[in-house]
């Protein structure tokens, strides 16, 4: 079995469920998807980095994402870059508000040049709405973001606001892989 089959299964037994479920968007939905029994399992997180870590473009300085669901996800990809043939990613996450003290932060990370280019990960994306946030606090610190790429996409409308906000929307998996593999 291949490591996106592996992924594939490993979700669907961990982390999606079927029934009547309010999603923090505020939305109801038949289908929950919380990727965190994965993402936050040994396995689970190697399988998601190298898989997020293919889509991430060759010219990639860094990846971020809203804190607490792209944590585990910025700081796996940004290792699994270390050593192979690419660019060794930084991880940088953005708070959902800024930090009370100090310096103020939104961004927590290394300082990278003024024009980096980033790529923005979340686990999933339902509205786009925490990935367009991300991904306009990454911008308004001076860098360039291109691509946002979750592990799921529940097909609710979150790709369409991600591209009418000017950037390109990849997954690894849409909630219909999800759904079929559960009846599997």
């Amino acid at each position: 079995m291949n490591n996106k089959k592996k992924l594939l299964k490993l979700i669907k037994e961990r982390s999606y469920r079927k029934g009547k479920f309010v999603l923090s968007s505020g939305l109801e939905s038949e289908h929950y998807v919380n990727c965190k029994p994965v993402i936050l399992s040994g396995e689970g997180l190697s399988l998601v980095s190298h898989l997020l870590l293919e889509l991430v473009d060759q010219e990639s300085d860094a990846v971020a994402g809203l804190t607490l669901g792209a944590d585990p996800l910025v700081s796996g990809v940004a290792m699994a870059s270390y050593g192979v043939e690419r660019n060794t990613l930084d991880a940088l996450i953005v708070r959902k508000q800024p930090k009370g003290h100090g310096t103020q932060a939104w961004i927590e990370g290394p300082t990278l040049e003024p024009g980096s280019k980033v790529t923005i990960l979340e686990d999933v994306i339902t509205t786009g709405g925490s990935s367009v946030k991300a991904a306009l606090k990454i911008v308004e610190a001076g860098y360039i973001v291109d691509t946002i790429i979750s592990i799921i996409d529940r097909q609710e409308g979150g790709d369409r606001a991600i591209m009418d906000a000017g950037f390109k929307s990849l997954s690894l998996f849409k909630l219909e892989d999800l759904a079929d593999a559960k009846d599997e």
